[in-house]
């Protein structure tokens, strides 16, 4: 029975450790050359961080709906993320990525070899 009591402890510490992920929430990302953008969910997947996109605003295809964007990205403490991978709809590449937050925007960046991408997304909840 201790043992019971002991793993639930755990369990629930380790629930409310996940919800006060400090990136978890919904971002809009920056706004692409044709006006589009989307907004990216991000909440704790198991002990790492992952994003799903949740809305595609400014364009009809809005089949990247629903799909993960940001998986087994790892805190690193004091807002900052890495060793996980993005991906990129205008491209349907994977890269590389890391995260760094500062107050209401989350800066995202992620590379193939020498080539790096990034963007600056907004806190939208």
């Amino acid at each position: 029975m201790k043992h019971l009591i002991a793993a639930a402890c755990v369990a629930v510490a380790s629930a409310g450790m996940a919800m006060a992920e400090p990136a978890s929430g919904t971002w809009k990302t920056e706004t692409s050359d044709t006006g589009a953008y989307l907004h990216v969910k991000i909440a704790p997947c198991g002990a790492n961080v992952c994003g799903t996109i949740t809305k595609v605003v400014g364009s009809d295809d809005t089949s990247s709906v629903g799909k993960p964007i940001i998986w087994d990205m790892k805190s690193k403490g004091s807002g900052s993320y890495s060793g996980g991978k993005i991906w990129a709809p205008d491209t349907d590449k994977t890269y590389r990525s890391k995260m760094s937050l500062s107050g209401n925007a989350l800066k995202v960046s992620g590379c193939v070899g020498p080539i790096c991408r990034g963007q600056t997304w907004t806190r939208l909840n």
